[in-house]
């Protein structure tokens, strides 16, 4: 396994250096990226932004704003924070297994004295019942990468401020605010890791992972970036996700809508507007998963009766896990039709 230590500190960058990495290094051997970046909020692909961050706070506290290619919910990074990911083969994980995929980091972390550290049943790692890292994946062609933060030393009192949390999200994990679902990493560390800074420990996680004292020892698997590479990635920032018409989205005005959270999948949501009870534009937001993009459902959606029969019928050869993962059939069809809205 190859490793990147990311030098930008903007996460725009380190976002676009994640997918080149996936798009054009077309190699056996995975590859192990650790970044860290400055105050910052990143939705996932699928979330209004509107709804999930407050803008006001953010923009005066010039705190940078992107949307990032993976699924999941939005996340606040400041330098306390680690972010990794891992970049494979899309034929040696299975999509959604991130137990599997984070294990060396939660064996990584346990080895410094974090006993508890776990995986719970979909995407965090946790100390006890505290988030310390929230994992998204994002599959395209033969390669994927799954990426997810690590709370080191993070000023978790900005979260409550930046971050709008549904109430469905919060009943679901019966907590009264994000503030009191998360901890840092820190204060559970062993007494020879309390004194790192953020960069330090994050070494110290790269050591544990390959299993040796020093970098020094593992120099050959380190991966730098040619000039010419940083002129691509800085491409992709332009175009991508320092894109505003990316990162704010442009959303239809739709007039009905179902919205509930759904154990194992995430908050869901669908808006549609209809046209003689058929369904006219429909679009789907959350911080659920998917493997296919959302666009092939939307055109088998639209034109059919918004009735539990039609619809039905509308995806009999669909496998809808694959635009909303670990979702049935049968649920998002209840879904759809309203019997588990819960807004």
């Amino acid at each position: 396994m190859l490793f990147h230590r990311m030098v930008s500190r903007d996460i725009r960058t380190n976002l676009a250096t994640e997918n080149y990495l996936m798009t054009h290094y077309q190699i056996d051997e995975p590859i192990l990226l650790m970044y860290i970046q400055a105050p910052s909020l990143i939705v996932g692909r699928h979330q209004n932004i509107y709804d999930e961050i407050n803008l006001s706070a953010a923009e005066a506290d010039d705190v940078t704003i992107t949307r990032r290619l993976s699924g999941g919910g939005a996340v606040y990074d400041d330098l306390g924070n680690i972010s990794f990911g891992f970049v494979v083969d899309k034929s040696k994980v299975v999509f959604g297994d991130y137990v599997s995929i984070v294990e060396p980091i939660v064996k990584a972390l346990k080895e410094m004295g974090v006993k508890d550290a776990k995986v719970n049943g979909r995407n965090d790692i946790l100390i006890g019942d505290k988030k310390i890292s929230g994992n998204a994946m994002y599959t395209k062609k033969n390669r994927m990468f799954s990426h997810g933060t690590l709370l080191h030393d993070v000023d978790l009192e900005k979260l409550p401020r930046y971050l709008n949390v549904s109430k469905e999200k919060l009943a679901s994990k019966h907590i009264q605010s994000v503030s009191s679902r998360v901890t840092n990493i820190k204060p559970y560390l062993d007494r020879e890791y309390q004194e790192l800074s953020t960069e330090a420990f994050r070494d110290e996680l790269i050591k544990k992972i390959y299993g040796v004292p020093d970098l020094s020892n593992i120099s050959e698997k380190e991966l730098f970036l040619t000039p010419n590479e940083e002129l691509e990635i800085a491409k992709s920032v332009e175009t991508i996700y320092g894109n505003q018409e990316w990162v704010f989205g442009h959303h239809q005005p739709y007039t009905t809508k179902q919205k509930a959270y759904i154990p194992s999948v995430g908050l869901l949501e669908a808006r549609f507007q209809l046209k003689e009870g058929r369904i006219h534009l429909i679009d789907f937001l959350g911080d659920f998963f998917n493997q296919t993009e959302l666009i092939g459902l939307r055109q088998i959606l639209e034109g059919v009766y918004l009735t539990k029969r039609d619809v039905e019928k509308a995806l009999e050869t669909v496998d809808i896990q694959q635009y909303f993962a670990n979702l049935t059939n049968e649920d998002f069809i209840s879904f759809l039709v309203g019997e588990k809205n819960n807004d």
